[in-house]
């Protein structure tokens, strides 16, 4: 059995440490004095109890907010912001995860020494790819043809064997004030481990288990997710990717941009808030977001993006020119007139194009050549200038723009991933950085079990 190091965050732990008791005294005085305060347009109807809880006001989140027009805010920086001002390859102006990362926890952007310290961090922990030996056999026995999801889920609710604050809780060493820090180790611990386990279940999937690359210490944490793959240029790819040199550098970046817009997007979607439901009970990081990804698998959460391949490979053997308006028009109205909808098209609280589709459509733009021969990817670049006026005219959507979804599996398949149902795994590792982040601010406000009240059909009537 390996025996994992503990590895100390120094910088990232003196940051969080120094803006801890602030935070805390905040949310103190809230609940002291403010408690009984209502919060404006949050009262709860009839039609929001049986429609999902949708827009109902009562999870506490952090990091992110979700704004109608301008999308997702990471502390109120705008994706764009975060192009600009986060540390990562200059080259490609595409932030680091890990910098992404830096800024859920500490709510501060970090500076290129701090990114490499956290990038450092996470590769330490990795154990040079390698995975725990039970982990290790356990995906062994699962089937090669299991839903990638399953296996994911099932591999990071086994790595709770090495739970730092599963044995100190256990034991009872540790203080409840000080439940943050092992909960920090174990997150730190699972996101340094999803190269080597989503690496693993690409190799099962694809090649029969057989390995497709090598861990690369000297690199960031989406190089190795693409490394693991097999699908990185030079000696840590094992396979042949068919891809050139240039193919490969861009598909690391493209992981870099994807791993780090989809890293958090409120609390109230279904992986990030069944992270959080599940780690009130005081649950472990691992099997917290073991139950996320599970939400994560549904069809309704983290399928979107393959659906939208699927519809533009269709639509393309539909129609003759992908380029021709007048031919997309068409399609998509005899699409919404036999009560289909646009796939990638329409969000729940969005009224604008998506920023972070905007950030993957800028990326392709940027590789006009590469692109040129993929028609599905020119579909998908021609859509936006056609899509949202047939919507409109259609008049049943409320946001006829574009989103993330209809952009991010299509580029993922032009560079060779072509199992679709992987693509979510890939999604898996991204939203890891959001919930693990706010799970272990948590664990500092110290945040009670979640225990809604819940009410019958016969208590819903009385009501009226």
């Amino acid at each position: 059995m390996m025996h994992r190091r503990l590895i100390h965050t120094s910088t990232l732990r003196s940051v969080l440490k120094e803006t801890i008791p602030e935070r805390r005294e905040q949310l103190l005085k809230l609940k002291k004095f403010h408690g009984q305060v209502k919060i404006p347009a949050g009262d709860i109807t009839i039609g929001s109890v049986l429609g999902g809880m949708r827009g109902n006001k009562s999870i506490f989140w952090q990091s992110t907010t979700l704004d109608p027009m301008d999308g997702i805010k990471f502390h109120g920086m705008t994706i764009k912001q975060c192009q600009e001002q986060l540390p990562g390859d200059a080259n490609d102006h595409q932030f680091y995860p890990e910098s992404m990362l830096w800024l859920l926890l500490t709510g501060k952007v970090p500076t290129v020494e701090q990114t490499n310290e956290l990038i450092s961090e996470l590769n330490g922990r990795a154990e040079n790819g390698r995975l725990p030996e039970c982990t290790e056999k356990l995906l062994d026995n699962l089937p090669n043809n299991m839903h990638p999801m399953t296996q994911l889920a099932i591999a990071v609710a086994s790595l709770n064997y090495g739970s730092q604050f599963a044995k100190g809780y256990q034991a009872g060493t540790i203080n409840k004030l000080n439940y943050w820090e092992s909960t920090l180790e174990d997150s730190l611990t699972l996101i340094s481990r999803l190269p080597a386990l989503v690496g693993k279940i690409y190799s099962k999937i694809t090649q029969d288990g057989s390995p497709l690359g090598q861990f690369n210490s000297s690199k960031d944490w989406s190089y190795n997710i693409c490394s693991l793959m097999g699908m990185t240029a030079g000696g840590d790819s094992l396979n042949n990717n068919n891809l050139s040199p240039q193919q490969s550098q861009d598909f690391v970046n493209l992981m870099r941009l994807y791993t780090g817009i989809h890293a958090d997007h409120e609390g109230g979607n279904v992986s990030a808030h069944t992270t959080h439901l599940v780690g009130s009970a005081l649950s472990d990081p691992f099997l917290s977001y073991s139950s996320g990804l599970m939400g994560l698998a549904g069809p309704l959460h983290g399928l979107a993006a393959q659906e939208v391949v699927r519809f533009l490979v269709e639509m393309n053997g539909s129609i003759k020119n992908v380029n021709d308006p007048k031919q997309i028009s068409e399609y998509l109205w005899s699409l919404l007139s036999s009560n289909r909808v646009i796939p990638g098209y329409g969000h729940a609280v969005l009224r604008n194009t998506d920023p972070r589709f905007q950030a993957m459509l800028e990326f392709a733009e940027r590789r006009s050549d590469e692109f040129k021969d993929d028609a599905n990817v020119q579909l998908m670049m021609t859509l936006p200038k056609v899509a949202p006026a047939v919507l409109k005219e259609h008049g049943k959507c409320k946001n006829p723009y574009p989103n993330v979804d209809s952009a991010s599996g299509v580029l993922f398949q032009h560079y060779g991933v072509t199992q679709l149902l992987f693509i979510t795994a890939i999604f898996g590792c991204s939203r890891a950085l959001g919930p693990l982040s706010q799970l272990v601010w948590d664990r500092i406000y110290g945040l009670p079990i979640e225990r809604p009240k819940s009410m019958d059909l016969e208590a819903l009537q009385k009501l009226v």
